[in-house]
């Protein structure tokens, strides 16, 4: 009798034995993890002042004729710039060649806004020049003074009088050789054309010298 009660004994603990044993060989079913979300990049504007602008646009339209000078360039309000500093996210500049008897706008860019140019330098397509149409373009290394001094200037000359009324007051930048074909101008619009104005300050671009007022 004693043996018997011995060897259900023994069998009692054979079972716990394998029991615990199997328990801790299972491994706990693994924690699925939650995917993680991707960051989005969101991409900053680049505004810039008109020479550097300006000076990527000529070499883009040399590629387009070697003859090429810019005629005009200018600046656009937006969202993005107001163009209180000298400096704009778009930049426009018509270049004629007198070769070709031709002319085409390029865009420089640094906007990030959905309806604007793309990031970047771009042309329009080319256009061809009326048969009495004059030239007058000008050297981009005659330009000495950027648009952030042009600036600088006009606030000098009774701009910030008008930036105090109004802080978020739009500035428009205007370049072209002046009638007389000797001076290379900035007009500093305040507002946003030079239609569209509280006052514009005409500078030279080649000395820094302010010239005169319009309106």
């Amino acid at each position: 009798m004693p043996r018997i009660r011995q060897a259900v004994a023994f069998a009692f603990l054979v079972s716990i034995v394998a029991v615990l044993m199997s328990c801790s060989g299972s491994k706990p079913a693994p924690v699925s993890e939650q995917p993680k979300a991707e960051s989005v990049e969101v991409k900053q504007p680049a505004p810039y002042t008109a020479k550097a602008c300006l000076s990527r646009m000529a070499d883009m339209a040399a590629r387009w004729q070697m003859d090429a000078v810019p005629v005009r360039l200018e600046s656009q309000v937006n969202d993005e710039a107001t163009g209180a500093d000298g400096k704009s996210t778009i930049w426009k500049a018509t270049f004629a060649s007198a070769g070709k008897r031709a002319w085409k706008t390029f865009t420089c860019s640094g906007s990030r806004l959905k309806d604007s140019a793309p990031f970047g330098v771009t042309g329009d397509r080319e256009m061809q020049l009326g048969p009495n149409d004059i030239i007058h373009g000008f050297s981009p290394l005659f330009v000495q003074v950027d648009s952030d001094k042009a600036f600088s200037i006009a606030q000098e000359h009774g701009g910030a009088s008008l930036l105090k009324k109004d802080p978020k007051q739009p500035v428009y930048y205007f370049l072209a050789l002046d009638t007389n074909g000797k001076t290379i101008e900035w007009f500093v619009s305040y507002g946003t054309s030079l239609k569209e104005t509280q006052g514009i300050g005409i500078i030279d671009a080649g000395t820094g010298k302010y010239l005169r007022a319009a309106k």
